[in-house]
């Protein structure tokens, strides 16, 4: 899976939050999380500070006094930031919650109450409407769970805890320009525990970059029951990052038993001619159809189900950049259009790496010569590709996947 840092640069941290993408019900039992009062006092210390500087550089008392009230240190945050499901989830179980046969009823239910709507909005960006369903089934399940965490108390919180404060207090900071503007109220100012918004979870930066008032009541309302701003503002996100019409996110392809999985790298693209000539085709036998330069993809490894990605892969990714959550969407869009299931069997019986063992497996990674940048318990390129020269130098299968056999050869 691609890094954390990569996921915070773009998008909307949508599900990144993993919470409000796998919510069973818009409104959850709440477990009440003690908070020490050193803990909260600090937390509130921290609340002035940054009040007093918003006040020095312009910003009405008026308006910071209606956003904190009532704010507190939020630990479910916290916790909530530390199990991301996109990272903590086998991708084979993932993917079963985002792209279940209930999600994609759903969701051609959903593609015909608002086919009018999403038609406009396709004509205009140029995004197949399957996939902005899609992104809004994953994000929260069609509407069905928005959040209803302050976003001020959920920036603050994570901008005050510091593991990435620089990039919420920047957040903490757009929420607040939010309520400047008036775009909504501080009541209305809902979203999950990262502070992604609306229906299709966008965070406040992306809010204010790429939200669009596609109704024309003057407004750019993705909180609003009706989805339809949150939907064309994500197919204008979606459009800005090079979206192609009718190309899919990815395809399933079967692999025949000489093809070199070696190639099987982002960097290593050929059309699907080529791909087919060295083995990779579609379940017919015959060459995917020709919808451009593509990458093989084998998310769980040689025991799994193999993928050639297209540019749109990389699109998605803008927006979410876990590779479960890219496949998801894909997949989701393709089922709500009609296709069938993925073909290929996911290895369930299997044990997927811990964090603390990923961390251990990128440590020893960088001991033995092949540097993953750091050791965050998270599979992104850098490990990816250590994987993949360890695998080289050792005479094992190169297909870039963290496994506890992996972990076993490193120890030895």
């Amino acid at each position: 899976m691609r890094s954390i840092i990569a996921l915070l640069m773009f998008f909307s941290l949508a599900t990144l939050v993993g919470a409000a993408t796998l919510s069973p019900s818009p409104n959850p039992p709440k477990t009440e999380i003690r908070v020490s009062s050193a803990k909260e006092e600090a937390f509130q210390n921290w609340v002035a500070s940054y009040k007093r500087q918003a006040v020095a550089r312009g910003v009405p008392q008026r308006v910071l006094d209606q956003a904190f009230r009532g704010v507190r240190y939020n630990e479910e945050v916290i916790e909530k930031d530390r199990n991301q499901a996109e990272f903590s989830l086998p991708i084979w179980d993932y993917l079963g919650r985002i792209v279940s046969d209930e999600q994609v009823r759903n969701g051609r239910v959903a593609l015909r109450r608002h086919r009018r709507s999403l038609d406009a909005i396709e004509e205009r960006y140029g995004v197949d409407k399957e996939v902005v369903v899609a992104v809004w089934g994953a994000e929260t399940r069609y509407g069905e769970t928005r959040g209803d965490i302050s976003v001020v108390e959920a920036t603050a919180t994570l901008a005050f805890d510091g593991r990435r404060g620089r990039f919420f207090r920047s957040q903490l900071d757009e929420t607040i320009n939010i309520l400047i503007r008036g775009d909504t109220t501080a009541r209305n100012l809902k979203g999950s525990w990262a502070g992604a918004m609306g229906h299709t979870q966008f965070i406040p930066s992306s809010y204010r970059a790429y939200a669009v008032d596609f109704d024309g009541d003057g407004r750019r309302d993705i909180w609003a029951n009706d989805p339809t701003d949150a939907l064309a503002s994500t197919a204008a996100y979606l459009k800005r990052f090079g979206w192609r019409k009718g190309q899919p996110v990815a395809v399933e392809v079967r692999l025949s038993k000489g093809a070199d999985i070696s190639l099987a790298r982002r960097s290593f693209v050929l059309s699907p001619s080529q791909w087919a000539a060295r083995g990779v085709t579609g379940f017919d036998g015959k060459p995917v159809p020709n919808y451009g330069q593509a990458s093989l993809f084998l998310p769980a490894g040689t025991n799994g189900p193999a993928f050639l990605t297209f540019n749109n892969f990389r699109v998605v990714e803008r927006y979410n950049a876990a590779d479960a959550y890219v496949l998801a969407v894909g997949n989701l869009a393709l089922r709500v259009g009609g296709a069938r299931p993925v073909q290929g069997s996911w290895p369930v019986g299997s044990r997927p790496l811990k964090r603390a063992e990923i961390q251990e497996l990128q440590e020893r990674l960088t001991a033995a010569g092949f540097s993953t940048q750091g050791a965050d318990g998270l599979i992104g390129p850098n490990t990816t590709n250590a994987i993949r020269q360890y695998q080289r130098a050792r005479g094992l299968k190169v297909d870039g996947f963290a496994s506890l056999d992996l972990l076993a050869d490193l120890k030895r």
